[in-house]
C-alpha cells in the first residue's frame, strides 16, 4: 500500500508537471470547496451503497454481523484497494473471523462484490455509448454478455462439468477455476438470480453516484459533457483499470480518462485535472478512510 501510494504521487505530480502545474492549479482552485465537497459525499454514498450490498450477502450466507462491526470492517478493508485486483480487501475476512463469520462465507461474499461491480461497470458502460449508432452493436452485446452471465451462474450442471474439466488440468489458472467453481457451487445463494439482481442494482446506482460526480466535476471546470458521455469515460476507465489487474487500476484509469476527455476536446490541463480530482475523490478517499478505520482494528 505505501509503494502504491509513493508511485501514485510520483506519476500525478509528474502529470501535473507536463500538463503545466500552474494552469493545473488554476483548474482546481476554480472547482471550489463545495463542489470538492459534494464530489467526496457522493462517493460516500458510493461506498454505503455497496456496503448495504455486502452486509446482505453475509446475511445470505447465514453469517451476520452487527452493522456497526460490520461497516468498521468493511471500510477497513478499503486501506488495501490498492492492490491487484483489489484482492487486498479480503483482509476482511481476517477481521470478521473473531466475530464468528467463517472465511469462506466472507470469500464468498467478496467474490460475489466484485461480479456485482464488474456487470454493473459494463452497464454503465454500454448506456453511454449507446448514444453513439456505430457502436450500437458493441453495446447490445455487451448488454447480452450481462444477462448471459446472470443466467449461466444458475446452470448448476454446466458449473459442475466445468469443475472437471479444470480439475483434469494442472495449470495455475484451471486451479483457480476450480476454486471459483467451487465458490459458485457452495454459496449458490450469494449467485441465485435475486441476489444477483440485487447485487447489480445497487452496483449501477453506486457506480453512478461516482460518474454524476464526474460529470459534475467537468461542469465545474468549465469543459461539461452530456451526462451520458462523463458516466461512460468514467465507467470505461474504472473498466480498463480492474482488468488490467494493476494495483487500484494505478496508470490505466488515469491514462484512458485523459485520453478520452481529450477526444472530446479538453485542453491538456483540464483533462488531467479532472483526471487527478476524480482518482483522489474516489479511490484515494477510500484509501484514506479505510487507513483511518483500519488503525481502530485491534
Amino acid at each position: 500500500m505505501l509503494w502504491s501510494v509513493a508511485l501514485a504521487a510520483l506519476g500525478y505530480l509528474g502529470l501535473s508537471l507536463w500538463a503545466g502545474w500552474r494552469d493545473v492549479a488554476a483548474a482546481v482552485l476554480r472547482v471550489g470547496p463545495s463542489v470538492l465537497a459534494g464530489l467526496l459525499a457522493l462517493s460516500l454514498a458510493n461506498y454505503l451503497l455497496r456496503f448495504m450490498r455486502w452486509a446482505r450477502y453475509l446475511v445470505l450466507l447465514d453469517a451476520p454481523v452487527a452493522w456497526r462491526i460490520n461497516l468498521d470492517v468493511y471500510i477497513s478493508g478499503f486501506a488495501l484497494t490498492t492492490s491487484p485486483g483489489k484482492l487486498g480487501e479480503i483482509l476482511r475476512s481476517v477481521l470478521l473471523k473473531p466475530h464468528g463469520v467463517p472465511a469462506a462465507a466472507s470469500i464468498a461474499a467478496f467474490f460475489a462484490e466484485r461480479v456485482s461491480d464488474l456487470l454493473a461497470i459494463l452497464v454503465l458502460a454500454a448506456i453511454g455509448l449507446w448514444a453513439y449508432a456505430p457502436a450500437r452493436p458493441v453495446v447490445g452485446l455487451a448488454l447480452l454478455a450481462v444477462v448471459m452471465a446472470l443466467l449461466l451462474v444458475q446452470w448448476t450442471a454446466l458449473i459442475v462439468a466445468i469443475d472437471r474439466w479444470a480439475l483434469a488440468r494442472t495449470q495455475k489458472w484451471a486451479r483457480l477455476l476450480v476454486r471459483l467453481c467451487e465458490i459458485i457451487l457452495h454459496f449458490r445463494r450469494c449467485f441465485s438470480l435475486p441476489a444477483m439482481a440485487m447485487g447489480l442494482g445497487i452496483g449501477v446506482i453506486a457506480w453512478f453516484a461516482e460518474g454524476f460526480g464526474f460529470w459534475w466535476l467537468l461542469t465545474a471546470l468549465g469543459h461539461p459533457l452530456p451526462l451520458t458521455t462523463a458516466v461512460f469515460i468514467y465507467a470505461f476507465a474504472m473498466l480498463i483499470g480492474g482488468l488490467s489487474f494493476l494495483p487500484g487500476g494505478l496508470g490505466s484509469s488515469e491514462a484512458v480518462m485523459i485520453g478520452l476527455l481529450a477526444l472530446n476536446g479538453f485542453p491538456e490541463s483540464a483533462a488531467v485535472t479532472a483526471t487527478l480530482i476524480c482518482r483522489l475523490a474516489t479511490l484515494w478517499f477510500a484509501v484514506a478512510l479505510g487507513a483511518i478505520f483500519l488503525t481502530r482494528q485491534r
